[in-house]
């Protein structure tokens, strides 16, 4: 391995006369910021690695700070244009709306979050009956001045009468969490630290709930988290008298969750590995939690449903890569597993228990579609509801005879219903009113095209119904493709905002989500995550065989693994974008696993230690794959300072050498926000200032072409 310093590449001798003009001459190259370029290689599987820009790893030192600054300030310059001011002022205008979550009940008590639009944080709300006055129990508006330290995961007693919250500080992923008296609106002494992806799971009788807990970190934002513990807190009591409940230090990279039935005196224990979906599961017959397995194979993932005194329920995809749902009898501590729904040609999106029914959420090309079961897995009837997009919602307890449910799309915003799970009739509950939002003005269509292998793949336009479409039109091609996570239709008023500005919004449902199953994700994982970029590419060839904007009018989005995406697509396929918005990306495909929680990301990426698995993903790791004799598109890569998920060193790092190999005049800009992580409980304010520079700073390089 060698380790010197060598002379950058980059000067910065028109850095001034940059800011003062605003923009770069066709017949010039892009001046940046000096950036301290170092020789650092070392040899990997009998590869060269060479990592200049290893030193921006360390992204909390004075030396990154100050490069980030001036990041910030030629960005800030360079962002400024008429778009960004007009699409600003259009976000703060229909952002002003009332909006409010799926409720849901404990004993008589109505809960959700609201906001006006206006606070920079949803306060959460009760209702004592349905004619009550709501009342606000927390506001995290009075955390902090700014908005940036939010409210973060809840959970209410099952007696009504407790408030388990978390707190996110700048966006960070650790959580401390406290307690209200709900009826008394009094907070607790309870606090707990240094908790993270976890959260409060109440015992039956209400004395205190479980949460999982790590080691305090030496650097809050970069340490590697391992080893969690589960731990029963006991109201009243401090956080050191906590008993521990589960640990495993010869496995390290497990983590655990527990469920307690509403009924019935066992528990069960979910042990699981990073973000793989596969797990064991384990039962304790009381409160001893002694537990015994009941799944010992990592083969197949079990989402626990619900259970009374002698049956659990459960969703799985053991034998069923669209799922499946099976029923566990306990008798005398003896098992019986019983399939009650058998897999279907179209996959569970999600599965809940309420008012004695099993309510089966599916996916059919993207669209939901709702069945109601009993609990034996009985037929019921297919859900009638009129309107194709995403059905959420559907919670509730065993013995509730109401709940929730919420519907939109991508032109239709959210629309909450109340359901009576005895009739399973359903009244609207709440509509969300976007100022001068007409949804008879928008389309939304599901397409297909083909990808690179011949394989289908459903992608979703959407556009003002009066836009004539041509090869001029903007272009926002958005998607993701991993971890088994769907990309549905839905209202965003940060997608809305791109439609209302005249251009034409393409969602791909690429391989790698859950879209299809769990063969559809497995086809977009570790050896097969090329088919992935593949996917995102063919999607914008379609759009352009269309005639749906062309290679000069489009701009590519996605965020943290979406980010990934949209720089391994620009990289291999430079001629298919003109601006490219990889936000929160995992861009170095060697080292990820090297922070926080990284290392768990290795089941769908795979693992950089092995041979296998390190040559194909230094085949599209971004930052390794950067060329020198490529004009790449316009490139705004953003991040945040205090995202301790994925680490912005990667957004540093790709930035530095993108800026440094880029061939031609396209800007390469970072966009750098100080007080925020990695996207949840970013304050109103800070959100919009950033869809604003986004989306007006693409609109500007497509349209001023």
């Amino acid at each position: 391995m060698k380790f010197k310093e060598i002379k950058t590449t980059r000067a910065v001798s028109i850095y001034f006369l940059i800011i003062l003009m605003g923009c770069v001459s066709e017949s010039e190259k892009m001046e940046y910021p000096e950036t301290k370029k170092e020789l650092f290689e070392e040899s990997l599987f009998s590869k060269q690695i060479d990592d200049p820009y290893r030193w921006l790893e360390d992204f909390t030192s004075k030396e990154a700070s100050d490069w980030v600054n001036k990041q910030n300030d030629l960005t800030d310059t360079l962002i400024t244009n008429k778009y960004q001011k007009e699409i600003k002022e259009k976000l703060e205008d229909i952002w002003i709306t009332s909006d409010i979550s799926i409720p849901f009940r404990r004993e008589k008590k109505t809960f959700y979050y609201f906001n006006d639009g206006i606070q920079q944080q949803a306060v959460f709300m009760m209702k004592y009956c349905d004619e009550c006055k709501p009342r606000v129990l927390i506001d995290p508006n009075k955390f902090s001045v700014d908005g940036t330290i939010s409210l973060s995961d809840i959970s209410v007693s099952p007696n009504g009468e407790f408030l388990a919250y978390s707190i996110s500080d700048g966006g960070s992923d650790w959580r401390t969490w406290r307690v209200l008296n709900i009826d008394e609106a009094e907070e607790t002494e309870d606090l707990i630290e240094w908790s993270k992806f976890s959260y409060a799971v109440w015992e039956s009788d209400s004395s205190g709930f479980y949460y999982q807990k790590y080691q305090e970190p030496e650097e809050t934002l970069s340490d590697i988290n391992r080893s969690p513990q589960l731990f029963f807190h006991k109201l009243g009591d401090e956080q050191k008298k906590d008993k521990l409940v589960y640990e495993d230090k010869k496995n390290p990279d497990l983590s655990w969750s527990i469920h307690v039935p509403e009924r019935g005196s066992y528990r069960i224990l979910s042990i699981g590995e990073g973000t793989d979906e596969r797990n064991f599961i384990s039962i304790s017959f009381d409160k001893s939690l002694n537990f015994i397995p009941l799944v010992d194979k990592f083969e197949a993932s079990y989402r626990f449903l619900g259970g009374n005194e002698d049956t659990l329920w459960f969703f799985t995809n053991l034998d069923a890569p669209n799922g499946r749902i099976l029923s566990l009898k306990i008798t005398n501590q003896n098992f019986k597993w019983t399939e009650l729904i058998a897999e279907k040609s179209f996959p569970i999106s999600s599965a809940s228990i309420a008012g004695n029914k099993l309510i089966i959420n599916y996916l059919k090309d993207t669209l939901s579609k709702v069945e109601f079961y009993d609990l034996k897995g009985n037929f019921i009837k297919e859900f009638p509801f009129e309107g194709n997009g995403t059905l959420a919602g559907f919670y509730g307890k065993l013995d509730n005879s109401i709940s929730y449910f919420e519907f939109s799309n991508f032109t239709s915003p959210q629309k909450i219903y109340e359901l009576d799970l005895d009739s399973l009739d359903y009244d609207l509950y709440w509509e969300t009113k976007i100022k001068d939002l007409n949804v008879d003005d928008y389309l939304s269509n599901l397409q297909f095209y083909k990808s690179k292998d011949g394989t289908d793949i459903p992608i979703h336009i959407a556009h003002h119904k009066d836009l004539k479409i041509n090869s001029d039109t903007p272009i926002l091609l958005y998607g993701y493709g991993g971890f088994n996570i769907s990309i549905l239709p839905y209202f965003s008023k940060t997608f809305y905002m791109w439609i209302k500005s005249g251009g034409v919004l393409a969602i791909a449902n690429i391989r790698g989500g859950g879209e299809y199953g769990d063969n559809w994700h497995k086809s977009g994982m570790l050896l097969n995550k090329q088919n992935v970029f593949d996917d995102f590419a063919y999607a914008a060839k379609y759009l352009h065989s269309k005639n749906i904007g062309s290679p000069q009018t489009t701009a590519s989005l996605g965020r943290s693994n979406g980010g990934l995406l949209v720089a391994a697509t620009m990289l291999q396929y430079p001629d298919l974008f003109k601006v490219a918005i990889p936000q929160v990306g995992v861009l170095d495909m060697l080292r990820f696993h090297k922070f926080t929680i990284g290392w768990a990301w290795e089941s769908d990426y795979g693992e950089p230690e092995k041979e296998e698995d390190f040559l194909n993903l230094l085949s599209y790791s971004p930052y390794h794959n950067i060329q020198e004799d490529v004009c790449y598109p316009t490139t705004l890569i953003t991040t945040s300072a205090r995202d301790d998920r994925v680490v912005p060193a990667h957004s540093y790092k790709f930035a530095a050498r993108l800026q440094e190999r880029q061939s031609c005049p396209n800007p390469i800009l970072l966009r750098v926000e100080s007080r925020a992580g990695h996207g949840a409980g970013t304050s109103k304010d800070k959100q919009i200032d950033e869809i604003a520079d986004v989306f007006g700073y693409a609109l500007n390089v497509i349209k001023e072409k």
